[in-house]
């Protein structure tokens, strides 16, 4: 009995090694996946294959890549460099918000860096990037019926790169890009005085326009302003009024329909009963067919 319970003994012993063994070859390949290929990697090795990564288009492997960086080597110029890249690849991502943050904290730790106009041009293409990304590819919507909170922080982006360094190669861009949202501002507000004028609300109506040609003046939408003035004075009995804002109108645009008692123009209505047509403004609409008519 003694010498069957020793053979019967043996077995037990190989299988029972044997699974030790499984368990740590399993542990070991485990061990080994698990691993960052990136780490320990040296900090200009890391730059460079997020910065390949970056010219390659793989915006998220850079962000990836550069996070590493600057995990493993939280100072020095490489790690200043990758946080500014970092961004600029979540921008590219459209992973705005995100961008955003990346530039507040770099702004806040480097007040001072040399690249510091590029951070706020950045956070600037950002804002104006961040509204309704996703619903102005699928839906066409027009820019000025968004929320323009971001939109206005876009604007004070650009407008610090072009006051505090207008020597730096961003201050002509972001002036222009300026400009652009300084017409998205007064379209937004053409549009509400024409929704007012549509409903014939004459005095809002003309309030609207004269806190657009006050507000932003030599705007895209002045002489649609003007117009409008001239149509609510009409209705108000305000002759005098009309006829002064037709005379600046002849001046600015002689070729403009109002002055042929063609303007405004309204979409169609059945328009907006179809969900799938997408916003339009109405400012925009009517200022396009004037611009093919020329």
């Amino acid at each position: 009995m003694i010498r069957r319970s020793l053979l019967l003994s043996a077995p037990v012993r190989i299988t029972a090694l044997l699974l030790v063994l499984v368990f740590a070859a399993t542990g070991c390949h485990r061990g080994t996946k698990g691993k960052n290929a990136d780490e320990g990697m040296p900090v200009e090795k890391l730059y460079e294959k997020g910065h390949k990564l970056m010219e390659g288009g793989n915006w998220s492997g850079a962000e990836s890549s550069f996070k590493r960086l600057v995990a493993q080597y939280p100072y020095g110029p490489y790690t200043e460099q990758a946080m500014i890249e970092s961004a600029y690849a979540q921008y590219k991502a459209g992973k705005n918000d995100d961008a955003v943050s990346s530039i507040d904290r770099f702004i806040r730790t480097y007040p001072t860096h040399r690249n510091i106009a590029y951070l706020y041009y950045l956070r600037g293409l950002a804002n104006g990037n961040s509204d309704t990304v996703f619903l102005r590819r699928v839906w066409s919507l027009d820019s000025s019926r968004r929320d323009l909170s971001t939109p206005r922080q876009a604007y004070a982006d650009f407008n610090i790169v072009t006051e505090r360094y207008p020597n730096s190669r961003y201050a002509a861009d972001a002036r222009q890009r300026m400009i652009e949202l300084r017409d998205v501002f007064a379209q937004h507000e053409m549009d509400n005085a024409l929704y007012y004028a549509r409903r014939g609300a004459w005095i809002s109506a003309a309030g609207r326009a004269t806190y657009l040609l006050e507000t932003y003046p030599q705007s895209a939408f002045q002489n649609d302003a003007v117009a409008l003035l001239g149509e609510s004075y009409v209705h108000l009995g305000n002759k005098a009024l009309a006829d002064d804002a037709r005379r600046v109108l002849a001046l600015n645009e002689p070729g403009h329909p109002w002055l042929q008692g063609d303007w405004p123009k309204y979409p169609w209505i059945a328009r907006k009963l179809n969900p799938f047509a997408g916003e339009k403004s109405a400012a925009t609409g009517q200022r396009n067919a004037r611009m093919n008519r020329k």
